[in-house]
């Protein structure tokens, strides 16, 4: 029987920070703290949370009967770094460095390295890492190219999860993941639609910046020419443009909730325009995983969908039945991010893989 190591994990988020406890696989706390939008509006960059967001963490983690020294591994929710390869990564100062700047952006998963690093002066034995952030980058040379050289595809998905549900399939099949082509439809507040080739994800959408299905707060794919003529309408600014892509697009643009549970609630209740547009959700993400089919030349061994929006059957049933003549489709409802990160850094313990360096 391997050794239980005790592993703590953090996710920030844009107004909340969730963290647990694993014992080996097994989670022995979980808690998601809730911010303050007010508290969080005293900062004047993602970054400068880190502290204030500690200081929480460490409050929090008081209270339960855990011993400082126990912990051996500190695993922090991946950032907007440079693109990398999937894996897991020790916190350095080049990866620091990148997080407070956003070398590709600012996102709450900044934070989550940053804050990693700074526990591990309350957690002397522990070592600090973030996993397969949301900038892994495998994508086919052919799959980059757009149809202007000024404008090249990024690599910006739900990395953490979408490996870690592929790799939980491949496992049931008594698998490697490399082994297998699959697709994984990760359905959250943004939707990532990825094709997994023999372990690796070498197309998906930008489902950060405007790329692929609309989600609860992102608006995915627009019109180009409407989307230039509204840029240039003098009626909004340049935020309030990049908030209509991200942050207040999507579902939050129709009904002004990020909510998907509230609006299958409209629907219920008789609301057309509530079940039209959750269809239209439903069958863009379906269409986008018929594209990942043509990337996998037909040859695809499993559909798998996951994320929060997954345990809505209706919306899942409605994907089902427009792709299930492509390969057997397989529901994992919720997400394993927190349950990701320990794995990875449980792997890196019992020797199953390397820790990379970040350079």
């Amino acid at each position: 029987m391997s050794k239980q190591y005790l592993i703590l994990t953090i996710n920030p988020g844009s107004s909340s920070t969730k963290i647990a406890v694993f014992e080996g696989r097994k989670s022995i706390f979980l808690k998601n703290i809730k911010h303050n939008q007010d508290d969080l509006n005293r900062f004047a960059t993602i970054s400068d949370q880190y502290v204030f967001r500690r200081d929480i963490i460490l409050k929090e983690l008081s209270a339960i009967d855990i011993n400082p020294l126990e912990i051996v591994a500190i695993v922090g929710r991946g950032g907007l770094v440079k693109p990398i390869e999937s894996g897991i990564y020790e916190v350095n100062e080049k990866l620091k460095h990148d997080l407070r700047v956003g070398v590709q952006g600012q996102h709450a998963s900044n934070l989550g390295g940053l804050i990693a690093d700074e526990l591990i002066q309350t957690f002397p034995n522990a070592r600090a890492y973030i996993a397969d952030p949301v900038v892994v980058d495998e994508l086919s040379a052919v799959a980059r190219i757009t149809g202007h050289p000024m404008m090249n595809r990024r690599s910006i998905f739900h990395a953490l999860n979408q490996k870690a549900i592929a790799r939980r399939y491949a496992k049931s099949l008594h698998k490697s993941y490399d082994e297998l082509n699959l697709i994984v439809a990760h359905m959250g507040g943004g939707i990532s639609v990825g094709a997994h080739e023999k372990g690796k994800v070498v197309d998906v959408n930008n489902a950060l910046d405007g790329f692929g299905p609309f989600s609860p707060e992102r608006a995915g794919t627009l019109p180009s020419g409407a989307l230039v003529d509204l840029c240039f309408s003098g009626t909004l600014s340049h935020d309030e443009i990049k908030k209509i892509i991200n942050g207040k697009g999507g579902l939050m643009a129709h009904f002004g909730t990020n909510q998907a549970h509230e609006v299958a609630i409209m629907a219920q209740n008789g609301n057309e325009k509530a079940q039209l547009v959750l269809d239209a959700m439903a069958y863009q993400t379906a269409k986008s995983i018929g594209a990942c089919a043509t990337v996998l030349k037909g040859v695809i061994d499993g559909i798998l969908i996951t994320g929060g929006i997954a345990n809505n059957k209706k919306i899942t049933e409605y994907i089902i039945d427009m792709v299930d003549f492509i390969a057997p489709v397989i529901v994992y409802p919720g997400e394993d991010e927190m349950q990701a990160m320990a794995e990875n850094a449980l792997a890196v313990l019992e020797g199953e893989i390397e820790c990379k360096v970040y350079t």
